[in-house]
């Protein structure tokens, strides 16, 4: 299983997964929503790195139409689909009482009403051929809430969820679904962050330190794995103990 579509990979987890699968040597499609330049940089490291095939996708997964067509030119542009990732993401935070339909609407279908949709399509491509890994990127506020954050919380919480049925529905046809649900990991986001409230949210941090982007996809990666077949239906935080489960 070589060939796979991660959403969201021109920057931050997404970037640094389609990086770790290039040096494992797959076909990648490297998928962006605006920044086309960020993405063929995702591109050209790829290749630097060893993958094989790399093709780069735009889609507006706000768009209903979107998800499908993308698995379509991605299986089209590798020659077939055996990983998908599903990683891309929005927030929208606002307090609840503060918080419009718009900003629900939005990171709901982005982040859990496109991924059922991607997954859709995969899943008939891989059925065919009886094999297939779906790895997705919830988040560690899916399992523990967090203020601010209603939309976001209920698409992880969901993603989590939807993780488990297909891990059910498509187990006994060579396809595994796992997620992975990502503390704070370093970013732009983190380091914008001032000085006393990353010290807030680092004392809460057994480990003491942010994630790092790479740490995540080394896992991404194993999930996607032939070492990870009997691996399903599971969501492994990473996080640095910030929330056991």
């Amino acid at each position: 299983m070589k060939q796979a579509l991660i959403t969201g990979s021109s920057r931050g987890i997404g970037r640094s997964i389609a990086l770790e699968l290039a040096r494992r040597g797959y076909d990648l499609a490297v998928h962006y929503a605006r920044n086309r330049e960020a993405a063929l940089a995702v591109a050209g490291e790829a290749e630097k790195l060893g993958a094989g095939k790399v093709a780069v996708i735009e889609a507006d997964l706000s768009k209903r139409e979107a998800a499908t067509e993308l698995v379509e030119n991605a299986a089209r542009e590798l020659g077939d689909l055996s990983v998908l990732i599903n990683n891309a993401g929005i927030t929208r935070d606002g307090l609840l009482i503060r918080m419009k339909d718009n900003d629900w609407d939005a990171v709901i279908e982005t982040n859990l009403s496109a991924v059922f949709r991607l997954t859709r399509a995969a899943v008939k491509r891989m059925m065919k051929a009886r094999r297939g890994r779906i790895v997705n990127v919830a988040s560690v506020v899916g399992l523990m809430g967090n203020p601010g954050q209603a939309n976001y919380v209920a698409a992880k919480a969901g993603l989590i969820g939807f993780t488990k049925t297909i891990a059910k529905e498509y187990g006994g046809r060579g396809i595994t679904a796992n997620a992975v649900a990502p503390g704070f990991i370093e970013s732009d986001m983190t380091a914008a962050l001032p000085v006393k409230v990353q010290q807030e949210y680092l004392s809460a941090i057994p480990a003491g330190r942010f994630g790092k982007p790479e740490e995540v996809a080394q896992l991404v990666a194993f999930l996607a794995s032939d070492a990870a077949a009997y691996i399903n239906g599971q969501t492994i935080a990473i996080d640095g103990g910030l929330y056991p489960h």
